[in-house]
């Protein structure tokens, strides 16, 4: 079956069809946003260990789904988006046991880290599955040309459940504990297992496969943009919180709620923008206005000004993905589908992953605001390179 196969349906209809389906998306990255505003400062206060450690346990995660991606793209094409998907999801569950345990190993910090990076790249290469698994089924549901349609509301699912985790993850531990975060990840595990056991698989589409690395190829200058681009996000989610005792603030998971409302709000409103003004011409828009947060998160005097730093910033980053995707999937062949998405997702998994340790170590020699200033900095390149591109699509 092609794409072309597929019967026109009704936009409400598109839309139902591709929430139903991106739902797996958002217990993914639920599981992600729970412990993501908790986890530096535990590993850091309470284990003990440099803020440099609190940057590789959530850099570990990003760089198992970054190195899973060939793999993923690979089994969504060959064994079928259902099958991937359950994989991820029982991924998720191992994670949680992982987490669960670190915490009865807390007398000896080495161990206990040890066990939680685990988790985190169990948990990593969970999402890769899910994310590639996702993506593809939408696609091959309802059709390439509401492709932009199926990445947007997968950034919704994304987005949304960091944006409802991160501050109902700093609850839980503060009422019941580090331990509670392995247990309700499990029982999210559990949750969308249950859930996908009767959905109806899309058939696998038959023909030749275009290997990964040429994919890569095909889809990396737009890439690099994306990558560059995201890396301001992954500074954002890895150390706001630390960013925030540096100042004396309180209230740190809500820079991250800032942003994913104001991302989901984006791309509600200015979902069809693709489409209509072309990719090229959005990506530029939202890069500039995320640069303009990152700076705002730079200098910020109050709380008042980074939460306004990080909404800004999720407002431009809403679209960059769609946007630039858009036009990078476009030059693999359908067949190859999970291919082009997975090696398009490895620019952004790597951001994620430079992200952490990075401007860890930036941050240990020139303080929290410097990480924003220099991210913003790698964003204005991507804004170039994405207008140098656009030049030559021309």
């Amino acid at each position: 079956m092609t794409d072309s196969a597929q019967p026109v349906s009704p936009p409400a209809s598109i839309t139902l069809q591709i929430i139903s389906i991106v739902f797996y998306t958002f217990i993914a990255f639920i599981s992600i946003g729970l412990p993501i505003a908790v986890l530096p400062g535990y590993v850091h206060d309470q284990l003990g260990f440099s803020a440099v450690a609190a940057g590789v346990v959530i850099g570990a995660q990003y760089l198992a789904t970054l190195l899973s991606r060939p793999s993923a793209g690979r089994m969504a094409d060959a064994l079928g988006t259902k099958r991937t998907i359950v994989y991820g999801l029982i991924g998720i569950g191992i994670s949680g046991a992982l987490t669960f345990a670190s915490v009865f190993l807390h007398s000896v910090p080495q161990w206990s880290l040890g066990v939680l990076i685990a988790g985190r790249v169990v948990l990593g290469l969970a999402q890769g599955a899910i994310g590639v698994g996702t993506s593809s089924w939408g696609i091959s549901r309802v059709g390439a040309e509401h492709m932009a349609k199926v990445i947007s509301w997968n950034g919704i699912a994304s987005y949304g459940a960091i944006a409802i985790g991160a501050p109902l993850g700093v609850l839980m531990v503060a009422f019941a504990g580090f331990w509670s975060l392995g247990i309700a990840l499990m029982a999210l595990s559990a949750l969308g297992l249950w859930m996908i056991r009767s959905t109806p698989a899309s058939p696998v589409v038959r023909g030749e496969r275009m290997p990964f690395w040429s994919a890569f190829g095909r889809v990396a200058p737009h890439g690099m943009s994306l990558m560059l681009a995201s890396i301001g996000y992954g500074t954002l989610t890895t150390f706001i919180t630390l960013y925030y005792v540096e100042r004396g603030w309180e209230g740190a998971a809500w820079c991250l709620t800032a942003f994913g409302i104001s991302f989901i709000a984006a791309r509600l409103v200015f979902i069809n923008s693709i489409n209509h003004l072309g990719g090229s011409t959005v990506a530029m828009a939202c890069i500039a206005t995320e640069v303009v947060g990152l700076c705002l998160l730079w200098l910020a005097p109050s709380p008042v000004f980074t939460l306004a730093g990080a909404a800004l910033a999720g407002l431009g980053l809403s679209l960059v993905y769609p946007a630039l995707g858009v036009l990078a999937i476009h030059k693999v062949p359908g067949t190859s589908r999970g291919a082009g998405l997975s090696a398009f997702a490895v620019f952004f998994d790597l951001a994620l992953a430079i992200a952490g340790p990075v401007m860890g170590a930036v941050a240990a020699g020139f303080g929290y605001g410097s990480i924003f200033a220099l991210a913003a900095g790698l964003s204005l390149v991507a804004l170039g390179l994405t207008v140098w591109l656009s030049r030559q699509d021309q």
